[in-house]
């Protein structure tokens, strides 16, 4: 029986050939050759991530497939193992789509996984796929095809979001709401005028998801576990075969960047914001104080006790989702902070957020257009709130400043008669003309004119403001944008 004696010390250690042979055997990973035993089954469930790098299956082959073709165009394999490689690994890319493979935790994660399903489909051949690979640069390009795919939907998603707040917008130019400063009636503005801000908002959100693409659009394949390879590989080539721009241009910052994934947490963070807004002011339109809009079945739950509640609920789920969201872009700061060069096994907690936040995302914005183009928009109740109110103040201080009283002047007189007014339980409009004189000879009959609320509105012509012909033009140019499919005019 052969004995392997192991100095450790002044102490020499014997070990039994076969005892050796036994502990190899039972090390069935692909990197197990350096090791004398394997895993435990919880530590192994531990380190696995095929639970959730499953997502990424598609383009795992996909990047698989490039890399083979690449290696068979160069003579690194023979074109005769390349195409059987990649017939492999295209048959098994249609036992994905069909739902037929199934995966093994054994095997970690999504690429030892596809491994080792290709090697069980045409035998050791599949052994050469790995060849001028590493796992690091694998798992970074199956990201970068991930994310540039879903990064496309979540545009497209944003551009009907963005179309479904025009179409309501040019359907209530002329509608009437009081604008708000500190949740306090401020003016009479356009509800179309007050739609068209979300769309602006969300514009910058489909811009800096546009430009997130930009580093997207990088293939780190090649950049193989850190520091290249020796064999003579055609990067431009594999890169191109992917839809990728180009390659990355240093092979460490390939394996270890994800400021891409960051770039899009972070984005997503800010859209989330942006809907949280609009949705906490529809939680508001639609409560019994507000009555502005009436939410559709649709998108409304009722209560298991009081059976006369129709609740905002997917507004609320989206307004609580945000936090979510601000959590896995924290996560992976946290994960990224401090992190050496190059590719360290925390990297493989970027991936659970972001899969998280696509798929939060681009539900949220689906239910977000859903609920905008099935609400009821309560036009008359909320015109009739802007004039019992004293939203008009302005108007009368701008009159007052227009017939040449400086605007200090005319604030004081204006604030004044606000409070007189509130102390008496009338209105600005309530005034009577004698009472109007008493205070400025500068008033006159046309003042009660100036105080309506369209005309208040109507009159607020300057570049982007509330006046209906500036949303007209808003919304003009917004409807050009969607069009001509462009962020911009």
């Amino acid at each position: 029986m052969l004995v392997i004696s192991i100095k450790k010390g002044w102490k020499i250690i014997p070990v039994w050939g076969n005892l050796q042979n036994k502990t190899m055997a039972e090390n069935h990973k692909l990197w197990g050759g350096r090791f004398e035993a394997s895993l435990e089954k919880w530590v192994e469930e531990f380190g696995a991530s095929i639970s959730f790098d499953q997502k990424m299956a598609e383009f795992d082959l996909k990047g698989s497939i490039a890399h083979v073709t690449m290696l068979g165009e160069t003579g690194i394999i023979t074109k005769e193992e390349s195409l059987q490689i990649k017939q492999g690994l295209e048959e098994l890319l249609e036992e994905y789509k069909a739902g037929k493979l199934e995966f093994d935790v054994s095997n970690e994660d999504i690429h030892m996984n596809m491994e080792s399903l290709l090697t069980a489909k045409i035998g050791p051949v599949a052994g050469k796929l790995h060849t001028a690979r590493s796992r690091n640069d694998q798992v970074a390009t199956d990201m970068h095809l991930y994310l540039k795919a879903k990064l496309v939907e979540v545009i497209e998603k944003l551009d009907n979001l963005r179309g479904t707040l025009v179409n309501l917008a040019d359907k209530h130019t002329y509608t009437i709401m009081p604008g708000y400063t500190h949740l306090q009636h401020a003016q009479p503005i356009s509800f179309g005028h007050h739609l068209m801000a979300y769309y602006n908002m969300f514009t910058r959100d489909a811009e800096r998801f546009e430009f997130n693409i930009k580093h997207t659009d990088i293939s780190p394949l090649g950049a193989a576990a850190l520091a290249g390879t020796t064999f003579p590989i055609d990067r431009n080539m594999t890169s191109d075969l992917m839809g990728f721009a180009k390659p990355y241009s240093n092979s460490l910052d390939a394996v270890s960047d994800r400021d891409f994934i960051l770039e899009f947490l972070s984005n997503s963070s800010i859209l989330m914001m942006h809907m949280t807004r609009i949705c906490e002011e529809i939680i508001n339109w639609c409560s019994n104080e507000f009555k502005f809009v009436t939410l559709s079945d649709t998108f409304s739950t009722g209560s298991s006790i009081m059976p006369q509640k129709k609740n905002p609920d997917m507004a609320e789920l989206i307004r609580g989702k945000s936090g979510r969201v601000y959590g896995n872009l924290i996560g992976l700061l946290t994960v990224m902070k401090s992190l050496p060069l190059a590719y360290n096994k925390d990297l493989q907690e970027d991936k659970e957020g972001m899969f998280d936040t696509v798929e939060t995302i681009t539900v949220a914005i689906d239910i977000l257009a859903g609920m905008l183009n099935t609400m009821t928009v309560n036009d008359k109740h909320m015109a009739d709130s802007t004039e019992k109110d004293f939203s008009n103040a302005t108007e009368l201080a701008d009159y007052l400043a227009a017939k040449g009283l400086p605007f200090r002047e005319a604030h004081e007189i204006v604030g004044k008669l606000v409070l007189e007014c509130t102390k008496a339980g009338y209105y600005l409009q309530d005034v009577p003309l004698e009472r109007y004189q008493e205070v400025s000879d500068l008033i006159e009959e046309d003042i009660y004119e100036t105080l309506k609320s369209h005309t208040a509105v109507e009159r607020r012509h300057s570049l982007g403001g509330t006046g209906f012909d500036q949303v007209k033009w808003q919304i003009k140019e917004a409807q050009k944008a969607l069009k001509n499919k462009s962020l911009r005019p």
